[in-house]
C-alpha cells in the first residue's frame, strides 16, 4: 500500500462535472470527521475544449479514438495546471500535499450496457508528473466492476461528514444531474443516488435562448408559468420510477430527451420561458420526492452543488419540501462549491490509507472497494501552469 508522505497533511481535490465548463480545485486538511477548506480556485476550460468534449458527449459514435486521446491529454493538461495554480495562490509547496485526488472529466457513463463501463478522461500520468504530487484516479471504475453503478460516490464523505446519531439528514447536490444521501438517525444504513436532472437543462435553455451559461438566480425562470402537462409527462419518465441503486448522466437527460417530451404536447407545448419553468420544477420536485419517498422525513437537509446559487430553484425545493429545515452545508462549515472536490480529496486519503470508498447499498456493488489507481511521480521540478483561473 503505497505510504503517506510523513510531512504532508494536505490534499487536493480536481473535480469537473457534467457541465463540462471547468474545474473545481480545493486544498483540504482532514481531522476526525472534519474537514477544513484551506483554498480554493476555480478553472474555465478554454472555449475550444468546452466545445470538443460538448462534441464528443453529444455524438458518441462520431467520438473517434484519435479524439479520445487528444482529449485525455488535454483535459490532463488542465487538471494539472488547475493544480498548480491552486498550490501558486495559496503559497503551497508540492511536498505539503500527500496526493491529489482527481476525478477526471466523465465523457461517458453506462453502467447498464451489456458490458458496463464509465469513462472518465484526463491523463492522470500528466498530473502527477506535472506537479510531482502523487494522483489518486479512477476512481470509478472498480465499483462497476463489482456489479455497482459506479456512482454517486460522494455518499461515502457525506456519511463521515455530516451523518449525527441524533438527526435524520439528507443531503443533496444539485449538479448537472442531482443527487440526494439520506444520513437516517436512527439506524447505520445510507441511501444515495442520482434524482435526474439538476442544472443540466436548464443551463441548456439558458443557452439557447439567453446566449448564457446558466439562468442567473433562477430570474428567467422565475418569470414563467409551470405548464402542468410538460411536468406530468416528463414526471412519468422510466427513470423516476426505478428504485435505487441508480445513476444516471447526460446521456440520458438531454436536449433530445427533452425535445422528446416537448414533441408529444404537438401544438399545445409551451413557451421557452415556461418550458424553463417546468423543469425547474421537476428538478425540484424529483429531489424531494426522492428524500420523502425513502424517508419518513429528515430534520435538516443540506444542500450544495451549484445549484445551491439558483434562488428559483432552492424555492421551490423548499416548498416541495415544506416542514424540513433546508440550509447550505455552508451551515457546517464547508461552502457548498467545493463539497464534491472536498469529496475527491478524502477518496485521495482513502485510497492511500487503504479503506473502501464506495457505499455498495448505494452504487449496487457487490462489497466495499477500495477505489483509485495510484500514479507515482519522480519529477523534483513541477511544470510551469499554462492556464489558471
Amino acid at each position: 500500500m503505497p505510504r503517506l508522505r510523513d510531512s504532508a497533511t494536505s490534499y487536493v481535490g480536481l473535480m469537473s462535472g457534467t457541465s463540462m465548463d471547468g474545474i473545481d480545485a480545493a486544498l483540504v486538511e482532514f481531522g476526525d470527521h472534519r474537514c477544513e477548506i484551506r483554498a480554493t480556485l476555480s478553472a474555465q476550460y478554454p472555449d475550444e475544449l468546452r466545445s470538443a468534449l460538448l462534441d464528443a458527449s453529444r455524438t458518441p459514435a462520431d467520438c473517434t479514438v484519435d479524439v479520445i486521446g487528444n482529449l485525455d491529454h488535454w483535459i490532463g493538461e488542465c487538471f494539472r495546471d488547475a493544480a498548480l495554480a491552486l498550490l501558486k495562490a495559496c503559497n503551497t509547496s508540492a511536498k505539503a500535499v500527500a496526493a491529489i485526488g482527481s476525478h477526471g472529466q466523465t465523457l461517458r457513463h453506462q453502467p447498464h450496457a451489456t458490458r458496463p463501463f464509465t469513462l472518465q478522461i484526463g491523463d492522470p500520468n500528466i498530473i502527477a508528473t506535472g506537479t510531482g504530487i502523487t494522483t489518486v484516479a479512477d476512481f470509478r471504475r472498480a465499483d462497476v466492476a463489482l456489479g455497482g453503478e459506479g456512482a454517486p460516490l460522494t455518499p461515502a464523505f457525506h456519511q463521515w461528514l455530516f451523518a449525527d446519531p441524533d438527526t435524520d439528514r439528507a443531503v443533496i447536490n444539485i449538479g448537472g444531474i442531482a443527487n440526494v444521501t439520506l444520513l437516517p438517525a436512527s439506524s447505520p444504513g445510507v441511501t444515495g443516488f442520482d434524482t435526474g436532472p439538476g442544472n443540466t437543462l436548464l443551463d441548456s435553455m439558458a443557452r439557447q435562448h439567453l446566449d448564457k451559461p446558466y439562468d442567473e438566480d433562477g430570474a428567467w425562470a422565475a418569470t414563467g408559468t409551470v405548464c402542468a402537462e410538460l411536468l406530468q409527462v416528463m414526471l412519468s419518465d422510466k427513470y423516476f420510477q426505478l428504485s435505487p441503486p441508480k445513476s444516471s448522466g447526460f446521456e440520458y437527460f438531454n436536449t433530445a430527451w427533452l425535445n422528446a417530451k416537448l414533441s408529444s404536447l404537438g401544438k399545445t407545448a409551451p413557451i421557452a420561458v415556461d418550458v424553463q419553468a417546468t423543469l425547474a420544477e421537476l428538478s425540484a420536485r424529483t429531489i424531494a420526492a426522492a428524500i420523502l419517498a425513502n424517508t419518513s422525513g429528515a430534520n435538516e437537509v443540506l444542500i450544495c452543488g451549484g445549484g445551491v446559487h439558483n434562488k428559483d430553484l432552492v424555492q421551490r425545493l423548499t416548498t416541495c419540501l415544506a416542514g424540513n429545515t433546508v440550509k447550505s452545508t455552508e451551515s457546517f462549515g464547508l461552502h457548498p462549491d467545493w463539497v464534491e472536490a472536498a469529496a475527491f480529496a478524502w477518496l485521495a486519503r482513502r485510497r492511500l490509507e487503504g479503506k473502501p470508498g464506495n457505499l455498495p447499498a448505494v452504487t449496487g456493488a457487490s462489497r466495499p472497494a477500495v477505489l483509485g489507481a495510484v500514479y507515482r511521480s519522480y519529477l523534483r521540478t513541477p511544470h510551469e501552469p499554462r492556464f489558471a483561473s
